[in-house]
Formats: C-alpha cells, structure tokens, sequence
C-alpha cells in the first residue's frame, strides 16, 4: 500500500460521515481543498466515482457505498491498534471529540476544562456546541453530553457536573409592569420568550410539584434558538424565560432579574456524559470519565 493511501482513504470515511469536504476537513484538521486533493486522487486510481457532487450537497455513489462499508471495520480495527500504544505510554493521550450543547459549554467546561488539562498534558480537547440531537457515532465523536432523557438506549452514561433545575425568571421591570404568576398557568396571561431546537420544535416549558406534572407551550411574541440570547431579552424586559438555575444565580442574587414558580422547579438530574457501549474506550476519554467521577462532587 503506499503510504499515502491510509491518509486518503480516511478523508474518503470522514467525507462520507459529514456529507461534507468542509466539515470533513475540520475533523482531520486539514484545508477543503486538502480533502478534495485526497478525494479525486482516490477516485483516479480506483477509476470510479466515489460521492454524487452538488453546489449544495455532497452523497455517496454505490461504488462509495459499497467501499465504505467494506472500510469502516478495517480503518476501526487501525485505530483501536493504534490506541492500544497509549497503554505503553505513561500518560493519556490523543484527541478527545465531545458533542455538547451550548449550554454545556457555557457552564461546565470553564471550571472543569482547565483542571483537566493541567493533568493531561498530552491530551487535546475538540468540543463541537450542538443543541440538536446527533448520532455521536456516525459523526466521529468519543462521546457527547445531553441530559438523561435524551441519552440514546445503547449508550453508557456518566452523571457529570451534579443536579440542575429550571429558573422561570424575568426582569424587576416587567415584574412590576406585568405582575407575578401564582401558578405555572398563569404564563399563557404573560409574554413568554421561547426556545426553538435546531431540528425545529420549539421546547414546552416543564414544570413540576410533587405528583402534579405539567408541559406548557408558553405564548409570547420572540423565540430563540439560543438559551442566552433568551436570557438577554429577559434582563430587556421582554418577559419571562426559561432556562438553569446556574445561568442566573448572579443576575438573581444582583437584582437584575426575578425568580418566580421557585416551588415549581425542583432538581432533577442533572448531564450526562455518554459514549458507546461496543465501542473501545480511548485512553483520552477514559481519563475524561475518570476525572469527571473524581470532579461530580465538586462541580455539584
């Protein structure tokens, strides 16, 4: 085989995973261009098409199909040989890919990130803020970050950062304008700012006491798909939003927003870091499920 072959063949499987020379690029850490070098190149010497090419879409041929699916199993079996030469190493290391929400991003990795990689030297974290649901597998990510309900089955999963609940907030002005809810119905009499995810549903505001369980599709006249562009238009004086109790703790505690409902918002479980359950542990993302079992007391 000659020795650039390996290279392009796993420019080839990341093309077919993203649908996408741009993102397949970003993954291998390579120019556009590199990729699309690597892409004709391979298609040359097989002397077939290997991906149906548009302007805007980017999809396997047969051809493509039938030798990725030949390939996936060969280029896994290379990894995981690889990744068995960290076992002779004194410390971790690799690149550790995780999915997570904005969110996550937001609140957890700023006081676990820098210990972390203190630690690990050797280590290079890549993580992707994503508020949709993905397949963490097909895309090429170690793991991902979600809450427990939308953990998918076949996955393994690791509680990171302790319990979270919801905050129903909003501004001191808009309080004072438009009064205070006594019960989560009351909303539908409010102006709600809403929260859209990226496959386009718009999120139900959950709520609940004891046995009594309620999912309110607020009204109001502005939605988001960004939690914190949600929280600016509530210190605005928009109205109320939803969102975690972490994210407002200081607005809250400095008066520049108000909680309200506070009963109606108990804990609940809080991220999950999740990977999958047939897959080989990387020595990276062993150390990153070690560290964050040491760190869940803390971080809660």
């Amino acid at each position: 085989m000659r020795p650039d072959n390996l290279s392009h063949l796993a420019a080839f499987a990341a093309v077919a995973r993203h649908a996408s020379f741009r993102k397949a690029g970003a993954e291998l850490t390579l120019t556009t261009s590199a990729i699309s070098y690597a892409i004709r190149n391979l298609e040359e010497r097989l002397g077939v098409v290997l991906f149906h090419r548009t302007t805007r879409s980017v999809s396997l041929t047969e051809a493509g199909q039938r030798l990725l699916e030949r390939l996936e199993p060969a280029l896994l079996d290379v990894g995981e040989a690889l990744e068995e030469m960290n076992n002779f190493r004194a410390t971790p290391a690799g690149t550790l890919r995780i999915n997570m929400p904005r969110v996550t991003a937001q609140l957890l990795l700023p006081r676990l990130l820098p210990r972390f990689l203190a630690r690990y030297p050797d280590i290079h974290f890549e993580a992707v803020d994503n508020d949709g649901l993905i397949d963490i597998v097909a895309l090429g990510f170690d793991a991902g970050i979600r809450f427990l309900e939308q953990v998918p089955e076949d996955m393994i999963a690791v509680p990171m950062g302790g319990e979270q609940r919801g905050a129903c907030v909003a501004s001191p002005e808009y309080i004072a304008k438009h009064g205070v809810p006594a019960h989560p119905n009351d909303l539908f009499q409010h102006d709600c700012i809403r929260f859209r995810f990226p496959s386009g549903r718009l999120y139900k505001w959950e709520f609940d006491q004891g046995t009594k369980k309620l999912e309110l599709d607020v009204r109001g006249r502005v939605t988001f798909g960004d939690l914190r562009l949600a929280l600016d238009a509530a210190l605005a004086g928009i109205g109320f939003t939803l969102v975690l109790d972490e994210q407002v703790t200081e607005l809250v505690a400095e008066g520049r927003l108000v909680r309200v409902l506070d009963d109606w918002c108990p804990p609940y479980p809080g991220f999950m870091l999740y990977y999958p359950r047939q897959r080989r542990v990387t020595s990276a993302l062993r150390a990153f499920i070690e560290f964050i079992r040491e760190e869940s007391p803390i971080a809660a």
